[in-house]
């Protein structure tokens, strides 16, 4: 049986959780990180060096990285239609993928931490004028790519999805000055119908507020 070591409030676990219940997947999850068991031990380094969740435990296996992890899952338990056999079909809803587990969710954490790591007190609104203004235009991006839909890879729901979906959840709930972008907010209604996505992505971060 699959084993992921994470709290359930990291997007980055999130991305995994939501990955194993899409592919129907037995698991065991245990609460490390930010009040629960310690990332700094030295058994647990040796399995994430960097002292981060997630670490999934895949009988001898064991891997750390989010975006590796879903690569790993989606290619080992994956259809051909949730992960393409043929590269030349997967290497550019790859790239979507990268983009949206690095370039467009680091944005999003930027407004993230802004709204509810950081106490109030200790607030720059210069800080979230810098990061809406990178965020903006990323989410403009994905609103174009998204198109009609209803997925990255039209009719397909495939593991791009995961990595450019995991983080809409924060995305549309946090407080800032979202753009009216139709495309995006579609997909995300659209996200919000599968089960495994209102499961595992859409956990509530509260605890987490002030925590800066």
């Amino acid at each position: 049986m699959i084993k992921v070591l994470g709290r359930r409030n990291s997007s980055s676990v999130q991305l995994v959780m939501w990955t194993i219940a899409e592919l129907g997947l037995k698991y065991d999850r245990e609460d490390y990180g930010h009040g629960h068991a310690s990332t700094r031990t030295g058994d647990y380094l040796k399995m994430n060096p960097m002292g981060r969740v997630p670490v999934l435990i895949d009988g001898d296996l064991c891997l750390f990285e989010s975006a590796a992890i879903l690569r790993y899952l989606a290619a080992r338990y994956g259809s051909d239609e949730f992960w393409p056999a043929d590269p030349a079909r997967r290497a550019p809803l790859d790239t979507w993928a990268e983009w949206g587990k690095g370039t467009f969710t680091e944005a999003v954490l930027e407004v993230f931490v802004y709204d509810v790591r950081l106490s109030p007190d200790t607030r720059d609104p210069a800080i979230l004028r810098d990061a809406t203004a990178r965020l903006i235009p990323l989410a403009a991006m994905l609103d174009q790519r998204i198109g009609d839909g209803p997925w990255l890879d039209g009719e397909r729901f495939t593991f791009a999805d995961i990595a450019c979906g995991h983080i809409l959840h924060r995305y549309h709930s946090l407080n800032w000055s979202r753009p009216a972008l139709a495309n995006l907010g579609q997909y995300y209604d659209r996200l919000q119908t599968r089960p495994a996505y209102r499961d595992h992505a859409m956990v509530s971060y509260e605890d987490l507020r002030g925590s800066y």
